[in-house]
Parts: structure tokens; sequence; C-alpha cells
């Protein structure tokens, strides 16, 4: 079994020059349009209660967010460091045009340069599977990812789907990662192919 067992709050950074240095390729950036419950998500992953800050008002969060993580496998007891890079959710944001520019402008070029990230995790409403924004989220991110990146796409939320609803889900999208983080579905299997992927490289294919 692979779990989070330590996990703390690093520094926020407003766009690319502010990240912390890093040598290693360990990162693990978290990207969702708001209210897609990726707050949610990374406290169930750590363990914590309250690691990240589920807001009521989305769009909120406008830092890049970084938590140093530690995963463990229990049978080996090896133990792999990370980092969990926090996104700012897309869409929504109630600000104005001049700053959501200069936001989405420096979250662009984050993406794009940030080499230390190993692994993109693109969290979809598993309600709403087929929005045109993350349809073109993740376009984008096939165009910019580098030799050694990956993409993962998560659905979340599956508890507010019914049965007819999950086995349409998996219909349209054949071995998709279906996560619940209030009732902790998915969690254990998303850590554990989080970690393969910074060990291993995951299995070279983009999901």
């Amino acid at each position: 079994m692979i779990e989070i067992v330590e996990a703390r709050f690093l520094t926020s950074a407003a766009n690319l020059t502010q990240a912390p240095e890093n040598p290693e390729c360990n990162e693990v950036a978290f990207m969702a349009r708001s209210n897609a419950g990726k707050s949610s998500l990374l406290n169930a992953l750590s363990n914590r209660k309250n690691l990240a800050k589920v807001s009521s008002t989305p769009g909120k969060t406008r830092l890049i967010n970084y938590f140093d993580v530690t995963f463990m496998d229990r049978e080996t007891r090896e133990k792999l460091p990370a980092l969990f890079v926090d996104l700012p959710g897309f869409g929504y944001a109630k600000v104005s045009k001049s700053i959501k520019h200069d936001w989405e402008r420096n979250l662009t070029e984050f993406i794009s340069n940030r080499r230390q990230i190993k692994l993109f995790i693109h969290l979809v409403d598993a309600r709403h599977p087929d929005l045109p924004v993350d349809r073109s989220v993740h376009d984008y991110l096939e165009q910019i990812c580098r030799p050694g990146q990956y993409i993962l796409r998560v659905f979340t939320k599956a508890d507010k789907l019914n049965q007819k609803e999950l086995g349409a889900l998996r219909r349209d999208y054949p071995g998709a990662l279906i996560v619940s983080s209030s009732k902790k579905r998915g969690i254990s299997k998303l850590a554990g192919i989080i970690y393969n992927f910074l060990k291993d490289g995951g299995d070279g294919d983009h999901v």
C-alpha cells in the first residue's frame, strides 16, 4: 500500500520566478476548473483535513501553492519525497479583466516552463465530464508536455453520480480514474499511481 505519511505547506508563488528552487523533477501539479474539488482531493490524498483550504468562493485562490509531501510504500518501507503544486482554479474567478489577464499569463508561463513538474493531474468534475474548458486545458497540456512529463486525468465527485451515470462515464472514458474525496473512493489507488509516476515514470502514456 502506498500512502502519504508527511505533508506540510511549503510556500506560495505568484509566478514562475517566485517558485522555490528544486533540483529534482518530482513535482506533481494539480489543476482543475474552479469548484471541481481540488482542495478536498489534496486533503484526502495527504490524510490532512486542512492542508489545502477549501473555499466556498470558486476561483478565490490566485497563488501557486507548494506542499512538501512524503510517500511511503508500506510493504518495503521505502519513502519518496515530492512536491505537490496546487494551481489556481480556472473559470469563475470574479476579478477584473486586467487582473485575470495577468493571472492567466503567469499561470500559462509557469505550466509551460516549470521543468521540475513530472506529472500534471487534471481534475474533472465527473458530473460535467466534457466541458469545453476542460477539453481546452487537456489539449493545451498535450501541446506543452515535454519528454518525461505526463498527464493524468482524474474524475472527481464520483459520489454525486448514480450507477447509470457512473456506467456512462466509464463507457465514454475507458480506464478512467474516478474518485470521491468525501467517501475516500479511489484515493489509495491514485496515491499509488502518483508514486509510480514519480518513481518509474508510469507506463509512459498520457491518460
